[in-house]
């Protein structure tokens, strides 16, 4: 009995589910040890030329569902903007209807542009009627025109000034500007150098991220003139995350210097714990490894480290504050914690500076 499951479909693979089979949770627990996991990267064409036909594949999206609707409503209160990171437009247009029924507060909808599903996504939140898009991993420009004519803010992620420049032109409302210390996909500048180079050449609302933690960064990233702060790492570790227990426990024993940043040889880096998996990765960049013979380890590692608790093998995304982190809270403690030490900060500094 094998599993052959695409995607988007493969021409010519058939999807064959075993009789005992009837939803994704039960086809979850009941694969063959030899499934190929093809990550959300991997091009259609790209699966087509490297996968024989026959292959047992399931096709899982590295960027898992670490967005659900469940946390998103625990944040509605705060008007916090949540992002839906899931890998088809029709589950988008589920938990966006999800996230309505369970708020009448605006929530922003963050689309990945490596997802082969983000040109479906992208009239999906038209269509649903979202205020906010956020984007990452590409450039959003072919979007903008109609999510503007829906009356959509638009702010995309950016590593550098070269992408404000190009996108300020097509009318996006801001931006999110994220340093090399965020977990997941980063760039190379620094929070700290880049926040402010940003700010210098728009004058549109720069959103800071990467690094930020506490209130005490959350204030820095003020400092530098951003409006706002972009946080990821610090709500892995919440109790509404829905990811495994054994990645939240990894992130809270993490050290400062305990991430490192893989796939930089390929154009591809990204921030994860240092573990079994990412050392070998180096190990294997470092002589010279191709982008085929290294994604044998990253293939399916999202979701051995989200879904299977795989602290060894799996990818485990995390920014460069994990040594801030050390216990699992509830999502409105961590968010009010944050603003009430940014206040405390801008207080104490303040104070300071006027004796």
């Amino acid at each position: 009995e094998v599993v052959l499951l695409t995607d988007p479909p493969i021409p010519g693979v058939v999807a064959c589910l075993p009789p005992h089979v009837q939803t994704a949770e039960d086809m979850g627990k009941s694969l063959p040890i030899k499934e190929l996991f093809i990550d959300v990267g991997l091009s259609q064409e790209e699966a087509e030329r490297r996968i024989p036909l026959g292959t047992p594949v399931v096709y899982r999206s590295s960027f898992l569902r670490l967005g659900e609707r469940q946390l998103c409503s625990k944040a509605m209160d705060d008007r916090v903007c949540f992002e839906a990171l899931l890998r088809t437009a029709e589950l988008l247009r589920e938990h966006i209807r999800t996230c309505k029924s369970l708020t009448e507060k605006p929530f922003g909808v963050n689309i990945m542009l490596m997802n082969p599903a983000a040109a479906e996504m992208a009239q999906v939140v038209i269509e649903e009627g979202v205020k906010v898009v956020t984007t990452g991993a590409g450039v959003p420009g072919q979007f903008v025109p109609a999510w503007k004519e829906a009356g959509i803010k638009v702010f995309p992620v950016v590593p550098a000034t070269t992408l404000v420049r190009r996108l300020e032109p097509l009318g996006v409302d801001g931006f999110i500007a994220e340093g090399t210390e965020s977990g997941g996909h980063v760039g190379e500048l620094t929070t700290m150098a880049l926040v402010p180079q940003v700010c210098e050449c728009t004058d549109l609302p720069v959103i800071a991220a990467g690094g930020i933690a506490s209130g005490r960064q959350l204030a820095a990233a003020f400092a530098l003139g951003a409006c706002g702060a972009q946080v990821g790492t610090c709500l892995l570790v919440s109790q509404e995350c829905p990811i495994h227990d054994n990645y939240k426990q990894a992130i809270l024993k993490a050290k400062d210097s305990d991430t490192t940043v893989t796939g930089r040889s390929v154009n591809a880096p990204v921030r994860i714990l240092k573990n079994q998996m990412s050392r070998e990765y180096l190990k294997q960049e470092r002589a010279g490894a191709s982008r085929e013979e290294l994604e044998k380890f990253t293939l399916g590692s999202l979701r051995r480290a989200v879904f299977d608790g795989d602290v060894k093998n799996g990818s485990l995304m995390c920014g460069q504050n994990a040594g801030l982190l050390h216990e699992i809270r509830p999502l409105r403690t961590i968010l009010e914690e944050l603003c009430a030490g940014c206040d405390e900060t801008v207080r104490r500094l303040a104070e300071e500076v006027s004796q």
